[in-house]
């Protein structure tokens, strides 16, 4: 089989364009077939043709009030000092709301305006007009009024509409049907089969939810291997019973991708490598006159090709515009380096900081998955431009209509996995606050606070000449009036290691053996001033470690680092040693601190925090972790430093 390689990095809004021609070429219709469906079944349906009423709504006259009909001539003239008497089944009829009116009536007298002097004698102090409180024919909607044009998505609320117009079954665009195969040897479906080069499939099961809530129907085949033969054979059924086939994985260049040339033996490939970050390896063809999409392996990459080929195509072939979301200004909370030629997508959470909404980069890599999972938007950054500056004014585009952004509080600051814990119990304060965390290190989310980027850090920073935690440091950044410093717990640092502890590895000076691969925290985290100022109290040269130089940003990844073998030690916490069953040997105990910006005191965010932190249920599951102790979160810090 001959090996596949790039044919290009094609512009991304070329690329799209140059497919989607290439498509129609082959015959694709835009929009594509029709089927009629009953009305109540239309939600989310996208119309055929214009549905105009067969009937008006109401379709007679009818009573708006609970009273009695009148011809309201007989009622001129009544006031308070000269009333008018009407009699019952000559002048006026008893009518509820709803009911017709007779021919011989044109208003309705409301009961509470009534006044009964005797048996079917009703006395009345003022008129009423023509047609008061009536619903006249078509007020409503009039016969062969449009209702809904051609190409609109029904909503839950045309649906009532289309039924009061006398219309129950509604021509709609079908749902193109969209064939996802999942490929790949390394890929499995249950956890109990996981193991040396073994990961889970996730890709095909997100597309299918993706798919179905831009419009489509998604079909999953049986998970296949990198065989030519085989990823064929399903290539083929999903021609034959799809509107779209997207293949996962193998669309690299590797010797096991197939993608390219399995399009290729059924149709033409139109674009193999668009200038995109992530999802660079996107391929895209025609086959049998129908669109092929190739997307990454890689979860954010994967996401990312659907985003930018798949949902323009589903939402053209039902008539639809592309990309649509709801987008906001705000200022970046950090500076993002770029790549010129290639439009990059940075995800980014979202809140507002002293009346300023501010952009809160995540983590970026085709892998990281979870910061799809956290990300409240998206940045584009365009090929002409080799990253954005911190400060400068960007545009969010928001996944979801309904982000909170005044309810969002930006925690920018030295990672702990209590704060996992504490954002669960913030939600059950207050479910219209949420705590999104944004790992920089301790001195990093010291500046963010300064600078008006978070609302709260955390930190864990020993000064060495007074033996303090973290207020030396904030002291030297901010006045003591513009924050408030609370404590969260009292947590053991110390070496991860393999199980049984096979280097022997028992103190800091250990780092320094030749047969010793360190894993450190970036510069700036409280856990790098430490193994610094352990290095520096051994008289310690950092140059004699063995991977001094690789920095990872949270205690979890220090421990995965450890467990897949890449490194012998690093330091970090027992909780995250104890998640991936590894060995710990304690160095230090420390404080963790969060520290708040005096603005945020006093209002939801900060009361609903407060709150989930002296929750005993919240100290009880941070102790649970191991290594923790809990039992004055919530104190306040006094900002003073105490000489020892």
């Amino acid at each position: 089989m001959k090996r596949n390689i790039y044919l290009e990095n094609r512009p991304l809004d070329e690329a799209l364009g140059k497919w989607l021609d290439a498509v129609m070429e082959e015959g694709a219709r835009f929009p594509g077939e029709t089927e009629t469906v009953p009305t109540w079944d239309a939600s989310g349906r996208v119309t055929a043709e214009p549905m105009f009423a067969f009937v008006s709504s109401p379709p007679f006259h009818s009573s708006a009030m609970d009273g009695v009909a009148v011809d309201a001539v007989k009622t001129y003239g009544a006031t308070e000092t000269n009333p008018v008497r009407l009699k019952l089944g000559a002048e006026i009829e008893m009518i509820d709301t709803g009911e017709p009116l007779a021919n011989d009536y044109d208003a309705v007298i409301m009961i509470e305006d009534l006044n009964e002097v005797e048996p079917g004698q009703y006395e009345i102090i003022k008129p009423v007009a023509p047609w008061q409180n009536v619903r006249p024919l078509g007020e409503d909607i009039v016969q062969t009024e449009l209702i809904v044009p051609q190409g609109h998505r029904i909503q839950p609320v045309d649906i009532a509409a289309l039924l009061n117009g006398g219309i129950t079954s509604v021509p709609v665009i079908k749902k193109p049907r969209v064939v996802i195969i999942p490929t790949g040897t390394e890929l499995v479906e249950n956890p109990t089969d996981l193991g040396p080069g073994k990961v889970m499939e996730s890709n095909s099961r997100a597309l299918c939810a993706y798919v179905e809530t831009i419009g489509g129907t998604a079909q999953r085949m049986d998970l296949v291997p990198d065989e030519f033969d085989t990823i064929d054979r399903s290539f083929t059924k999903a021609l034959e019973t799809g509107d779209i086939v997207v293949t996962n994985a193998g669309t690299s260049a590797g010797r096991e991708d197939f993608t390219g040339a399995i399009i290729e033996k059924h149709g033409r490939v139109i674009v193999h490598g668009v200038a995109m970050k992530p999802g660079k390896p996107v391929i895209l063809g025609v086959a049998e006159g129908k669109p092929v999409i190739g997307l990454p392996g890689y979860p954010v990459a994967n996401f990312r090709g659907a985003l930018e080929f798949l949902e323009p195509l589903v939402k053209k072939m039902l008539g639809l515009p592309g990309h649509q979301g709801n987008k906001i200004k705000a200022k970046l909370a950090r500076k993002i380096f770029s790549s010129p030629g290639f439009d990059e997508f940075v995800q980014v959470k979202v809140g507002n900081v002293d009346g300023q909404v501010i952009a809160v980069p995540l983590p970026r890599g085709s892998g990281a998955s979870m910061s799809l999972v956290r990300a409240d938007g998206v940045i584009r950054i365009t090929p002409d431009e080799e990253g954005l500056s911190r400060w400068e004014s960007v545009e969010v585009l928001l996944h979801k209509s309904d982000v909170n952004v005044e309810g969002n509080i930006l925690a920018i600051g030295s990672h702990d996995i209590s704060l996992d814990i504490l954002s669960s119990y913030v939600i059950r304060k207050d479910p219209g606050i949420s705590l999104a965390s944004a790992n920089v290190g301790s001195m990093g989310g010291i500046m963010a606070i300064k600078q008006g980027q978070a609302h709260i850090a955390g930190t864990h920073m020993l000064d060495p000449e007074t033996g303090e935690f973290n207020v030396p440091y904030i002291l030297r950044q901010l006045n003591s009036n513009e924050v408030e410093l609370v404590h969260l717990a009292m947590r053991t640092q110390g070496f991860m290691v393999l199980p049984g502890n096979p280097k022997r590895i028992n103190g800091i000076e250990d780092l320094a053996r030749d047969d010793i691969r360190f894993v450190n925290r970036q510069k700036g985290s409280g856990t790098r001033l430490l193994v610094d100022h352990l290095l520096g109290k051994g008289g310690i040269d950092h140059e004699m470690i063995t991977g001094y130089k690789r920095e990872l940003f949270t205690h979890t990844a220090i421990a995965a680092a450890v467990a897949g073998g890449t490194a012998d030690a690093g330091v970090g916490l027992l909780a995250a040693a104890q998640a991936l069953k590894l060995d710990f040997v304690p160095l230090a105990g420390e404080r963790y601190d969060l520290l708040m910006r005096a603005s945020f005191t006093g209002g939801p965010g900060h009361t609903a925090l407060m709150a989930a932190i002296i929750d005993p249920g919240f100290r009880k599951d941070v102790e649970r972790l191991g290594g923790y102790d809990a039992s004055e979160s919530g104190k306040v810090i006094p900002m003073e430093v105490i000489n020892k």
